[in-house]
């Protein structure tokens, strides 16, 4: 796989038990890439392993006066550079291909997966921790995967090395043979609490990320009571935690850094020591002692390798296991299709609450809760938060139909819905049926308004259609977000359309003719509306009172203003006081219609 072969047709099914079999997995589905690098560090590291041993054969061509081994060892250091030189090139390539490569299909993963779940994603995992592991997180795990290449590179050579000493000079090759793997392990201790620090350092800084996300988010919220420094207090106390989980860590490291150039400092002077005593007996040549100093010198290089290693594990681990994380999550129910991918039609029926959407109709919702009706509504598209009976939609289950179809019949929008940087052209770029044309989209969600203040902050568009958008709809009001929200959504013309309080932000003018345009528009199509507006109410076919998680009334709304106490509080947001005497005054009419209606029958009589 080359970098310009992005994106995989297919990521694969990952391994997300835990964070190491996740990064097990990432490197056997790159095995082609790693033995590339591996092969390529091989030529860097033996190449340059090698001229010390191509310097100590000149040493001794140039005592024993033999010209034509010298010129041979040139020519041998000559190879060598070359070989340095285009194994540094080639291993420096294939080892960013590998990082890249390797980060990339973590994302597609996490792409994947946040497509899979949709919004229930974000209920079961804050969205900071998202962000977190998608650009931080996904780094680390690159930066191991290209490491491990170039780890098990310098490891054989620093293996091939010592054999070779050995061969070459066994009185001190033995000494280097046994040092150099002393020097390696040497770190191990501190590597634990190396990589303890580690994690607490990454797991500060996905709580800071989490908290300016979501700082970000209600900024417009904080700024309206006043808490913006609240936050921005909360913020630096979070940030100055991560700094200081980072020193400490960057402590640790330090102080492993310090050990590798120690220890193989120590090394070098017992060599050397070692070596000058042997040469005084005569038992070595000088250029024999030349080539093994300058071996222990150069295998400082591979060993540094060992270090990088440890680091890369020490930081891609917590890394790896908060992504496996995210990658084990699985819907609440199968969407496996076991039925073939066609979009059935009918009526929307849940199971549980006993809802019923006839097909074709327009149907309100009323639920005193907010939250058991964002709950509900993402029921109804087939993306519960837990378990029991699919919704059927025609008499088919839901969790039945392949993922796409679902999608496709049952549309959710939610109350917050999120308005992508980009043109308005851009934002209605999405799936539809094709029978909606975007400026009826746009009429019936009444965003007139809105495309006009969009000219006007874009000088450079002509046609309001190429007005861009700023990241989530910042420069626009709650209610023009809403309305450009139910637009792209009436746009899509899916079977059945769920919306969740799609007119809270606009006011009542605006959202009486949101009512009459949903309405039109939608004419013989499902419409679910969840929704407390008696504008709203009033225009729908049938209303329904969702109490406790059941159907508690149904009708029409005045008739259910008339008749339905609790529905009548949660639509006029009466008080128990004001239900009471509400519900009595009622009573007294009902009591004086039933007098007159004796009258009538009595003067009938008579």
């Amino acid at each position: 796989m080359q970098i310009q072969d992005l994106p995989y047709p297919d990521p694969g099914v990952p391994d997300a038990r835990s964070g190491p079999r996740f990064l097990w997995w990432l490197g056997r589905n790159q095995l082609g890439g790693q033995l590339k690098a591996l092969a390529w560090g091989l030529l860097h590291f033996v190449a340059v392993s090698a001229q010390p041993f191509c310097v100590g054969f000149a040493i001794e061509a140039v005592v024993d006066r033999s010209g034509s081994r010298l010129a041979l060892t040139g020519a041998l250091m000559v190879l060598c550079g070359a070989a340095t030189a285009i194994g540094d090139t080639f291993l420096h390539r294939a080892a960013v291909t590998n990082w890249i490569t390797a980060a990339a299909r973590v994302q597609q993963l996490l792409a994947r997966k946040a497509s899979e779940l949709g919004s229930g994603l974000t209920r079961r995992v804050a969205a900071g921790e998202v962000v977190a592991v998608s650009t931080g997180d996904v780094e680390k795990i690159g930066w191991f995967v290209e490491a491990v290449s170039r780890f098990t590179a310098a490891a054989l050579t620093v293996l091939l090395v010592c054999v070779g000493l050995v061969v070459y000079q066994p009185a001190l090759g033995i000494v280097v043979a046994v040092g150099l793997p002393v020097l390696a392990l040497a770190v191990l201790p501190l590597l634990p609490p190396a990589t303890r620090r580690a994690d607490v350092q990454r797991e500060k800084a996905g709580r800071a990320t989490e908290l300016a996300s979501d700082t970000v988010a209600g900024l417009r919220v904080l700024r309206g009571i006043g808490g913006e420094e609240l936050f921005l207090d909360r913020y630096r106390g979070a940030s100055q935690e991560v700094r200081h989980a980072a020193v400490r860590s960057a402590r640790m490291w330090s102080l492993i850094s310090a050990i590798q150039v120690l220890l193989p400092g120590l090394l070098l002077i017992a060599v050397v020591w070692y070596g000058v005593q042997l040469a005084r007996e005569g038992r070595i040549t000088v250029g024999e002692l030349v080539a093994v100093y300058s071996s222990v010198m150069v295998l400082t290089y591979p060993l540094r390798h060992f270090e990088e290693i440890a680091m890369a594990y020490s930081f891609s681990r917590p890394s790896a296991r908060r992504a496996a994380g995210v990658l084990s999550l699985e819907r609440v129910t199968d969407a496996g299709g076991s039925r073939a991918a066609d979009t059935p039609r009918g009526d929307l029926y849940d199971p549980v609450t006993g809802l019923l959407a006839p097909a074709g109709r327009l149907t309100a919702v009323v639920c005193g809760d907010p939250d058991a009706a964002g709950r509900l509504a993402e029921r109804l598209g087939g993306h519960p938060a837990e378990g029991g009976p699919s919704v059927l939609l025609g008499g088919v289950p839901l969790d039945e139909l392949p993922l796409d179809s679902a999608r496709t019949a049952v549309l959710v929008q939610d109350k917050d819905p999120v308005l992508l940087s980009g043109s308005l052209r851009d934002l209605l770029d999405v799936p539809a049926s094709g029978d909606v044309e975007p400026e009826a989209a746009l009429t019936a969600a009444q965003c007139g308004d809105v495309l006009e203040a969009l000219a006007q902050g874009s000088l450079d568009a002509d046609d309001p259609m190429d007005a861009l958008i700023t990241e989530r709809g910042r420069s626009l009001s709650g209610g023009q977000r809403q309305r450009l929200a139910l637009a792209r959504s009436l746009l899509t013309d899916p079977e059945v359309l769920v919306l969740d309080e799609p007119t809270s932000a606009v006011d009542s003018h605006t959202e009486a003719r949101i009512a009459a345009g949903v309405r039109s528009l939608r004419a013989g199509r499902t419409t679910v509306v969840f929704t407390s507006s008696p504008l709203l109410l009033d225009r729908a076919d049938r209303v329904v009172l969702v109490h406790e998680g059941e159907v508690a009334a149904l009708g029409v709304h005045r008739e259910l203003l008339r008749t339905e106490p609790g529905y009548r509080a949660v639509v006029t947001r009466e008080t128990d006081e004001e239900a009471a005497l509400s519900g009595a005054l009622v009573a007294l009419d009902v009591d004086e219609e039933k007098k007159l209606n004796e009258l009538k029958e009595i003067e009938e009589t008579a």
